[in-house]
């Protein structure tokens, strides 16, 4: 299961993108925003976006870790 390693809005809204700058900038949208804020894994295109706006790598801010399932 991939998951976020960290807060994705709280890191956005430390370099001064908030919330209402990224609808109103058409940055991301409202949808994948709620992905976010509830830890679903965006879609590829808001996962690019990320990574601009935070100037990262993917790796930075996600992580594998595996179901129970996969483990047994």
């Amino acid at each position: 299961m991939l998951k976020y390693k960290i807060d994705i809005m709280d890191a956005l809204k430390n370099i001064g993108f908030s919330s209402y700058r990224i609808r109103k900038d058409k940055l991301i949208g409202e949808q994948q925003l709620q992905k976010i804020r509830s830890g679903e894994i965006a879609s590829k295109d808001t996962l690019n976006t990320l990574c601009m706006l935070l100037n990262c790598q993917p790796g930075d801010l996600l992580e594998y870790i595996p179901d129970k399932n996969e483990t047994e």
